[in-house]
């Protein structure tokens, strides 16, 4: 497969005959991809059951997410050297069957502590299969056509976690908990199928040197930076959360000095050295942070303020996931032609008003008016999101990919956790604080409500940054394509900004 795709011409058909040629494999790392971010999204809405279904505490349920998150994030810096040594097929297709076995030993766990495990093995699998995905289908398009082609791929980064509420909450009330992990394995057989058969053969390179302190570092610092974020969002004084965050903390600076002398580190931190990589991958994290926080408050009003269902939500929040699937492939096409930064700067101005305008959220908003806002917001992040992340693996080294994206998933990892327990203590304390000035006479309702406003007009305020930091990007110089990509030393390319 791997050969016509690489070498048929495009003329005037040739387009369209190129997206056919990379469907077959595109599909199998949709498939892949679907499955992985799925499971993310339909634990949380089956904590409350699986609480009383095991006979313990929401503390210990917890961590079955705690435990799968820790696990994503320490894999996820390994992807990289892992695919050079031994093909990103090869890896891609043992992640697929790891994580399919895990889901199924989480479907027939029969205690709390095996569940924990297994959801373990679960994350051990998951968090190579976005990086190596991604990494992957940027090599199988042909540069004229990336936007394109990541723009498919958008597609279930933003649907999965939008189906993600509606399906668990099905399962769990009309079937069984056990079936939100057992229906990974009819996906995960399809997925590995697709795989086998047309994933091109993976280009291996000469064995990388195994850089052995940066692959014990950089488990610890983002684990541990995840786990610390993660638990502050409950309290940041807390003895887990400020262990986290200091060994976190120290792990990371010792990884970044020791990945910045070598010469073939794990994470290729010196792409940081091009300002067109660093611009656009600072301005991602800013639209995650906001983004990510924002789209985990508004079903926390639903249900904490609305008193709408789990399954309720899913669906209210449905057209999110639809509005962002119509706009990803426009907005990949369009990338091809124009570039991200116009279409950064009106899919995040978007975002901006929706947010604005839930801001000024009250007691007597109606419904409709929440629908609007989260359908504007998904049209935006459609628009706004893949053309982000194409541009940032476009504004690094072709050769250097491999390495790029598990650095970009491993700290977004960490970026979305921030996210979540950032802006969930920031509403609690608003919350709190808009009570205080209320009194004690006033409707605790108009002080929770007033919280929400205030945490939705904080993200609008970050999303507004990323809308002035757009302005900055521009479209790096194509580098390291066929001509230069078996260079030693491809990184000076591309540092001459």
């Amino acid at each position: 497969m791997s050969a016509p795709m690489q070498t048929k011409p495009r003329s005037a058909g040739g387009d369209d005959f190129s997206l056919k040629a990379i469907l077959p494999p595109l599909m199998a790392i949709i498939v892949a991809m679907i499955m992985v971010i799925l499971d993310s999204t339909v634990v949380n809405n089956a904590i409350p059951k699986l609480v009383d279904y095991f006979d313990t505490d929401l503390k210990t349920i917890q961590w079955t997410v705690t435990g799968y998150t820790l696990a994503l994030s320490a894999v996820i810096p390994l992807a990289g050297w892992m695919t050079d040594k031994f093909g990103s097929k090869q890896i891609f297709m043992i992640t697929i069957a790891l994580f399919t076995i895990g889901s199924v030993l989480c479907g027939i766990a029969q205690t709390p502590e095996q569940l924990i495990i297994f959801r373990i093995i679960q994350g051990l699998g998951g968090g190579m299969v976005g990086p190596i995905g991604m990494t992957m289908v940027f090599k199988l398009a042909p540069p004229e056509r990336r936007g394109s082609v990541m723009g498919l791929l958008g597609i279930p980064m933003l649907m999965a976690p939008a189906f993600g509420p509606v399906l668990s909450g099905w399962l769990v009330d009309t079937v069984s908990w056990h079936w939100i992990f057992i229906i990974n394995l009819p996906i995960g057989i399809i997925a590995f199928i697709l795989g086998y058969k047309y994933l091109p053969k993976a280009d291996r390179h000469a064995a990388p040197h195994l850089d052995v302190i940066g692959m014990c570092l950089a488990p610890i610092a983002f684990s541990m930076l995840a786990f610390g974020v993660s638990e502050g969002g409950t309290s940041w004084s807390s003895a887990s959360t400020i262990t986290g965050l200091t060994v976190g903390g120290i792990a990371l600076i010792l990884f970044i000095f020791v990945e910045l002398r070598q010469k073939q580190p794990l994470l290729e931190l010196k792409v940081f050295k091009s300002s067109d990589f660093t611009r656009s991958i600072i301005l991602t994290w800013i639209v995650q942070l906001a983004l990510f926080g924002a789209m985990l408050i508004v079903p926390l009003y639903l249900q904490g303020v609305m008193h709408y269902t789990a399954l309720e939500t899913g669906w209210i929040l449905m057209p999110y996931a639809l509005c962002a699937g119509i706009g990803m492939p426009i907005s990949g096409r369009l990338f091809d032609k124009i570039g991200a930064r116009p279409l950064a700067f009106a899919g995040l101005s978007v975002v901006s008003i929706a947010l604005f305008i839930l801001s000024g959220i009250s007691v007597d908003t109606p419904l409709w008016v929440i629908i609007l806002c989260i359908c504007i917001m998904g049209i935006g992040m459609g628009f706004s999101m893949m053309p982000l992340n194409t541009h940032v693996l476009n504004a690094a080294p072709r050769r250097l990919v491999s390495r790029v994206t598990p650095l970009t998933t491993a700290a977004q990892q960490v970026v979305v956790s921030f996210a979540v327990a950032g802006l969930t203590g920031y509403l609690t304390s608003q919350i709190a604080s808009q009570a205080a000035i209320a009194g004690a006479d006033a409707n605790p309702l108009t002080a929770v409500v007033a919280g929400y406003g205030d945490t939705f007009f904080l993200s609008a305020c970050l999303v507004s940054a990323g809308v002035a930091l757009s302005l900055l990007l521009r479209k790096p110089k194509m580098q390291e394509e066929e001509g230069t990509a078996g260079g030693d030393n491809p990184v000076p390319a591309m540092m001459e900004h």
